[in-house]
């Protein structure tokens, strides 16, 4: 009966870590999109939402890590958040691995658009309002998302998941909590659900083998730029292969996609081996 007791306590705890993973994300894309909307409805020239945002993106990450009260809680904040340094050889593997995996992930992500039916991530129309404006909104969207998101299911969530199974299934679920909770925005189409997936098990690896949750955070921002500039913006004229036979630009980004992917396995087994050295003589 206490073990029953004991497995349910422990099953209601994590869900409880991703609820939280998913609130921390949700309050704070929705903060950031009321900013920016109240700040293009009133004074698009004068980009105030960036700094406001910063602001309150610094004051949650001081938080998340142990930051404020109640002190009794200090703590287990920072043991969750998981934001330790590493060692620069660990950052550079990291994030040669890290946009690796970004480059392969781009070739999935037009692949798939091209086998599959599904509406673009287009950004809104931007053209009326100042370059500098959109540019520092773009930058500002493409922080949030990497700090509180690696905080949320990478750190809180993830560290809680490593407590109770091996790294393997941790990683696993934390991506498949982290895939549903782009649903919302994303739609819950199977593409984009398998792309959020893989896209939260790169950045589950980075934190799991390296302990920390720093070394993907710059990754995760350059890859949403990429996205944001370069990746969404055409997806609207990415037509079905069925619909019209695959072009050599089709063909290359498949070629891109497992070219990038093989690539990406091997950075990972050297980060792996990278991390333990440093372990080893952190521990020594």
């Amino acid at each position: 009966m206490a073990a029953d007791h004991s497995s349910v306590s422990r099953t209601l705890k994590l869900l409880g870590f991703g609820v939280l993973a998913f609130a921390i994300t949700t309050l704070a894309g929705g903060i950031w999109s009321a900013l920016l909307v109240t700040n293009l409805q009133t004074t698009p020239a004068m980009p105030w939402s960036v700094p406001a945002m910063a602001v309150l993106l610094w004051l949650a990450w001081s938080y998340l890590g142990g930051k404020g009260p109640p002190r009794s809680t200090c703590e287990a904040r920072r043991h969750y958040l998981r934001a330790s340094k590493r060692s620069a050889r660990t950052y550079m593997w990291a994030w040669i691995a890290g946009g690796l995996s970004v480059i392969a992930l781009a070739g999935y992500w037009i692949v798939l658009f091209q086998l599959v039916k599904m509406p673009p991530n287009a950004l809104s129309d931007v053209s009326a309002y100042p370059r500098i404006t959109v540019a520092l909104m773009i930058l500002m969207g493409s922080l949030v998302a990497p700090f509180m998101e690696e905080a949320g299911f990478r750190g809180y969530l993830q560290v809680a998941l490593e407590r109770e199974f091996r790294a393997p299934v941790a990683v696993a679920i934390s991506s498949a909590v982290f895939a549903l909770a782009h649903g919302p925005t994303q739609g819950f189409l199977w593409p984009k659900l398998v792309f959020y997936f893989f896209v939260g098990i790169v950045f589950g690896a980075t934190a799991y083998l390296t302990n920390s949750i720093l070394p993907a955070i710059p990754v995760h921002f350059v890859g949403l730029l990429i996205f944001f500039t370069l990746i969404w913006p055409h997806d609207a004229a990415r037509g079905l292969v069925w619909d019209d036979r695959a072009d050599h630009w089709f063909w290359i980004h498949v070629a891109q996609a497992i070219l990038f992917t093989v690539l990406t396995i091997l950075a990972f087994q050297r980060l792996a081996r990278v991390s333990a050295h440093d372990a080893g003589l952190t521990a020594n």
